[in-house]
């Protein structure tokens, strides 16, 4: 990103003059201070435990080309660059809303073709995969990880050159008005929505997730188009309401355009612990090696290989773009001990991605002892009780040897596993706990055993599979 100062002076609506700094170009925005460097322009932004007006003064010493922000120092002639110069301040009256708007003129400037894509669960798992795979036919950009919200979208755009074949951008949303701030920031060309279930429902709780992540299709660019998972009636009836020109694909045998089915575990090559799909690319037949397992690999698949196919991307080019893409961290990231198998989904979690993530490890154990650590789901609202005995059917329903439990509502997911008639152990674990919980793991006295973590952000899970791996390793070396 290249921008002439008048243009982010005009793009933004900013008060005052610019006079004198007609010629400043800005290379790249920053909300962290401690990122500055000359070129770069910094936006003030104003959080729960900080304030980016606090920094104004470091950043110019750190010769920021320009600071964006909602109210002036009161040492306004301070304000200078370490030679001397006083550095442009351009006052808005939400720098929040100027950073989006900065994030979408990038965006109509861009000669890259746009990939937008939401869901309730695997939303980053496919945006890093469809990334890789773009990758066979032309250059691309992604936001990265989960950089998904008002803030890490238009970052990301902004840290795109505009010149890429390809941005595979992401929207996460919590709140009723998050997917129409995003959604007219990003304007994709090609709006995926991978699928919906509960998810931030506290925020979202009025007309229910589908209702929200289907306005991300009234966003498309003019002549784009929306990629929709079939499988989700309300989904689909949602969709069809906001967006007319519509593609669907299917991971569960409806028709569909673009359809998946799962063949079983891939036996060779890089992805030996994934799976084998079978995939329908609107008449052609192919099959792939994937990082991923079971119907919600499937799911994952096809809406990377629809996505790729309609940017043109051949079935050979998908078919290798599959078969050597990496899975992010902490998202079905498999580690393999002797005869132990960690499995590593600790991101964060709600009802859907917890069901397909159980039934995932589930899948991998297929016949192997199979023990579970999850934690609380978060931002459920009231259907807090019922999602997690819920959740804990769901357990029960595996036979997993021993489940692990950090959180609340403990006793609600033992009640669903008793509703299953589980006879394995439940165990509850608290933060600190890593040790105690690492004997009680091994204790267990499993000569081989599939372990999934898994659980909301808050849990901090990845801590406890840290402690488990660490403990293996050294086990396994003696």
């Amino acid at each position: 990103m290249q921008i002439k100062l008048p243009i982010v002076a005009a793009t933004i609506h900013s008060q005052g003059s610019i006079q004198g700094h007609e010629d400043v170009l800005i290379e790249t925005v920053e909300i962290d201070s401690r990122a500055i460097q000359p070129g770069h322009m910094f936006v003030c932004i104003k959080g729960a435990h900080f304030d980016g007006h606090d920094f104004i003064d470091s950043v110019a010493q750190k010769g920021a080309a320009a600071i964006i922000l909602e109210r002036m120092p009161g040492n306004l002639d301070a304000i200078r660059s370490p030679d001397g110069r006083p550095v442009p301040l351009l006052k808005v009256d939400d720098t929040v809303q100027a950073l989006g708007r900065l994030g979408h003129y990038h965006r109509k400037m861009a000669d890259s073709r746009v990939i937008g894509i939401t869901g309730t669960a695997g939303k980053t798992t496919i945006k890093e995969l469809l990334a890789q795979v773009l990758a066979k036919k032309g250059s691309t950009a992604k936001s990265p990880l989960n950089k998904n919200n008002q803030l890490g979208l238009p970052l990301s755009m902004l840290k795109a050159s505009g010149k890429e074949s390809f941005w595979v951008m992401e929207a996460g949303i919590s709140q009723p008005h998050d997917m129409d701030d995003l959604g007219a920031i990003l304007s994709p060309d090609l709006g995926i929505i991978l699928n919906v279930g509960p998810g931030h429902v506290a925020g979202l709780g009025d007309k229910g997730v589908a209702h929200y992540k289907a306005r991300f299709l009234a966003h498309l660019a003019k002549g784009g188009t929306g990629l929709i998972n079939a499988d989700y009636p309300d989904l689909m009836r949602e969709a069809r309401h906001t967006c007319s020109d519509l593609i669907v694909f299917s991971a569960q045998g409806r028709d569909a355009p673009y359809r998946a089915g799962y063949l079983g575990p891939a036996i060779s090559g890089q992805q030996a612990r994934g799976g084998r799909f079978r995939l329908w690319l609107d008449g052609e037949t192919i099959e792939v090696d994937a990082p991923l397992r079971g119907t919600v690999g499937a799911e994952n698949v096809i809406a990377v290989a629809a996505a790729a196919h309609l940017m043109g991307l051949s079935p050979d080019q998908i078919i290798a773009g599959l078969a050597e893409a990496q899975l992010p961290e902490q998202r079905f990231s498999m580690k393999e001990i002797g005869k132990w198998t960690l499995i590593d989904d600790t991101y964060n979690a709600n009802p859907l991605s917890s069901e397909r993530m159980i039934n995932s490890a589930a899948d991998v154990a297929a016949g192997r002892n199979l023990v579970l650590v999850m934690g609380e789901m978060g931002e459920l609202g009231a259907m807090g009780k019922e999602a997690h005995q819920q959740l804990g059917k769901i357990m029960g329903g595996t036979r997993a040897k021993a489940v692990f439990w950090k959180g609340g509502f403990a006793e609600d997911v033992e009640e669903g596993l008793a509703s299953e008639h589980w006879r394995g152990k439940f165990i509850r674990v608290s933060d600190g706990d890593e040790n105690n919980f690492t004997n009680q793991m091994l204790g267990l006295d499993l000569a081989d055993a599939v372990v999934l973590f898994k659980g909301s952000r808050m849990n901090r899970l990845e801590v406890f599979f840290e402690a488990v791996h660490r403990s293996l390793q050294e086990n396994h070396k003696n």
